[in-house]
């Protein structure tokens, strides 16, 4: 069964592969436009599977981890994680780290949101310093382990994929 078109209409074509949809001026750029629409529904399930709608423009890093060989992210992982996942963190250390990553790596807010003490956050922050060697409120390390995350994130999906 096949789900995809294309249909002129004035001097636009549209593109439609059962889900998304893509407004192209010309017939050699159907192809291309396919093919965006099916990675922002691919990376739209791994990293934005809150939202119904996700533009190719809007994918973000997303899109770039989505087109990395499982290996190198692999590799990726086990030299940030020193051989760990992200697995082996609890659950709270996880929500504190989500958290301080929606409020810009802004301490007070943080633990304000999460209802803790100021004190108790930055315990939390150096008890991660102390296991991963990154400081997430130093934002290259911040940002090289939320890259970690969604590295690990794309990794997940594409083994339940595979089966």
């Amino acid at each position: 069964m096949n789900n995809s078109f294309a249909s002129i209409n004035t001097s636009n074509y549209l593109v439609h592969d059962g889900n998304l949809l893509s407004i192209v001026n010309e017939l050699k750029e159907v192809s291309r436009s396919f093919k965006e629409a099916r990675m922002a529904l691919d990376v739209g399930k791994i990293f934005f599977e809150d939202q119904d709608v996700i533009a190719y423009s809007q994918l973000g890093i997303g899109r770039l981890i989505y087109q990395l060989p499982i290996p190198l992210c692999k590799m990726f992982i086990k030299e940030i994680f020193d051989g760990k996942t992200p697995d082996e963190f609890d659950e709270e250390i996880l929500t504190t780290i989500n958290k301080f990553f929606e409020n810009s790596l802004n301490v007070s807010e943080t633990s304000r949101q999460l209802y803790i003490h100021r004190n108790t956050l930055v315990y939390r922050l150096d008890k991660l310093q102390k296991s991963t060697g990154l400081d997430l409120r130093i934002f290259e390390d911040a940002i090289t382990f939320k890259i970690a995350l969604m590295v690990e994130k794309y990794m997940k999906y594409m083994e339940s994929i595979d089966y």
